[in-house]
């Protein structure tokens, strides 16, 4: 069995906890992910979503999109937590939520080709112009 993490919004208002079993973790630069975050790139890390869970503040989620895609966050402070993907069925944990240290690290960049042109990219980890191919 593996160790829970713990994650919460910036105000504490959110919490829950994870699995540190996560299958991948990515470095998105889509505009989407950019439009959601506010910065040049989402770290993220992905699990099975039934291995998430919310511990408090389920009455204080804004949620959008729908229930099998969607971003979720704090509706009292904002902060993105997670963000529901693949016909509902995997959750992306944005890695600024949670509070523990997780096993796993960013692996790769995936959609660099619609990254910010103000930003450059200066570690040595795998770039994908789209979705990872590795």
């Amino acid at each position: 069995m593996s160790r829970q993490l713990l994650g919460k919004c910036e105000c504490g208002a959110v919490r829950y906890t994870v699995a540190d079993a996560f299958l991948y973790a990515m470095n998105c630069h889509c505009s989407a992910c950019r439009a959601a975050t506010g910065s040049a790139f989402k770290p993220f890390a992905g699990i099975e979503r039934e291995k998430l869970e919310l511990t408090a503040g389920s009455d204080r989620l804004l949620v959008f999109g729908e229930d099998d895609g969607n971003n979720t966050r704090c509706a009292v402070c904002g902060s993105l937590l997670f963000s529901v993907v693949r016909d509902g069925r995997y959750v992306h944990v944005a890695l600024g939520s949670l509070v523990d240290a997780p096993a796993i690290e960013p692996r790769g960049h995936i959609f660099v080709g619609s990254k910010a042109p103000w930003f450059e990219i200066t570690d040595d980890l795998p770039q994908f112009e789209e979705y990872a191919t590795e």
